[in-house]
């Protein structure tokens, strides 16, 4: 099987394993984790160094996800790879559960405690700058929201990343358009956001970010520019690969049905399945 199609297919699985997730939970923010999902997949499947037997290794590439609250697709993503035991999915967002609505530090791969937005930037910027301090050449990666860019943070995190010539450093922006309520160019409005990242002396690269061969191609590059941290512009869809939740603002935590779990599911298998026709061996 291809990489680029086994990314797909691990995508695809990941999604139907966080709808089932939320629904059993009746907790959820179910449309950016939908968006996201193609990002986390070629990271933790193709690009991170990492290992679940030693989560702490030192040498590990970081990653951060400041959008915390789209949890849902990393702790599937977490369990799947055996950085705890996939069960445990089953108690998220309940009474007592370690896996809560956003990245906690208590399970192993995750690196702090994020969902305040307009944090994880500036941690990633103290992450990267011990790894140059300190000779160490791991990567730190983190995820934003597109709403997220709102934060002043985020801005000062930005200057200080280039300042320090961070090229170990790679932001990811979800630029789904939407956030919780309603459209970011709405709410605040963010372009030319590439013009306005390169001001702040960051390479910047815009691809779409649910394509998993764009993913890869751009993510095999990274460090990018020596001596600048790389900004990714990743243009996704929000409730990516369940037809009735994409682009659809409602879905930002909505849970499924019973019904709509089914079809999602349906939908789903039914990527899976294509995409097994496309590894058959050809006779002639």
């Amino acid at each position: 099987m291809s990489k680029s199609i086994e990314l797909k297919k691990k995508a695809a699985e990941i999604r139907i394993r966080l709808m089932q997730m939320i629904h059993k939970a009746k907790a959820g923010h179910t449309g950016g984790s939908l968006s996201n999902t193609d990002i986390l997949t070629v990271l933790y499947y193709h690009t991170m160094r990492h290992n679940p037997m030693e989560p702490k290794w030192n040498e590990r590439d970081r990653f951060i996800a400041s959008k915390g609250h789209s949890v849902e697709s990393l702790w599937c993503i977490l369990a799947d790879l055996g950085y705890f035991p996939s069960s445990e999915l089953d108690t998220f967002s309940q009474f007592g559960t370690r896996l809560i609505g956003h990245p906690n530090n208590k399970v192993d791969g995750i690196e702090m405690n994020t969902g305040a937005l307009g944090h994880g930037l500036p941690i990633s910027v103290g992450m990267a700058l011990a790894a140059k301090r300190y000779d160490n050449d791991y990567r730190v990666f983190c995820l934003m929201g597109d709403g997220e860019q709102a934060e002043g943070s985020v801005w000062e995190a930005a200057m200080a990343g280039s300042h320090y010539k961070l090229d170990n450093l790679v932001g990811i922006i979800d630029r789904n358009g939407l956030q919780i309520s309603g459209s970011t160019e709405d709410v605040m409005g963010l372009d030319p956001l590439d013009k306005k990242w390169e001001a702040f002396g960051w390479h910047v690269v815009s691809i779409d970010g649910n394509d998993i061969d764009a993913l890869i191609e751009t993510f095999d590059k990274v460090p990018s520019v020596e001596g600048k941290p790389t900004l990714i512009i990743a243009n996704t869809v929000k409730g990516k690969g369940v037809s009735f939740a994409e682009n659809a603002i409602n879905w930002h935590h909505r849970v499924p049905s019973e019904e709509e779990l089914a079809l999602a599911v349906q939908e789903l298998q039914a990527q899976i399945e294509s995409l097994d026709s496309k590894e058959e061996p050809c006779h002639e």
